[in-house]
């Protein structure tokens, strides 16, 4: 059986990570938010190492889990993508956007998971 929730989160954390994406925070929006029950958002200095996260967090989370997204909003050149897994959204973002826009600010009851530990 394919992995979900927050183990499914947590390996979308680690691929990042792998990939040397930065400042990468994962929440848990049970009980928050019904878009969704984890959320991690990362980012890329260039459009180079955005299309290296999406790249390598969809392959290996598929290689290592089973687990494809079921969908990708936009492209690294928009310099926001979201990859949906239904229960885990994995927000991958250029930095200066990520300022602009403030998830950590939108999302600030969201209980943060601290991942870095956990995997």
């Amino acid at each position: 059986m394919a992995i979900q929730g927050e183990e499914l989160a947590l390996a979308c954390a680690k691929a990042a990570d792998d990939i040397k994406a930065e400042n990468i925070r994962v929440w848990d929006m049970r009980g928050v938010s019904n878009l969704t029950d984890y959320m991690i958002v990362c980012s890329g200095t260039s459009m180079p190492q955005l299309r290296a996260i999406l790249r390598d967090v969809a392959g290996n989370v598929e290689d290592l889990h089973g687990v494809k997204p079921t969908m990708t909003e936009g492209k690294a050149d928009t310099r926001w993508v979201v990859l949906d897994y239904i229960d885990v959204m994995v927000h991958v973002m250029d930095q200066e956007l990520r300022e602009y826009y403030g998830l950590e600010d939108l999302w600030k009851d969201a209980k943060e998971v601290t991942w870095q530990q956990a995997v």
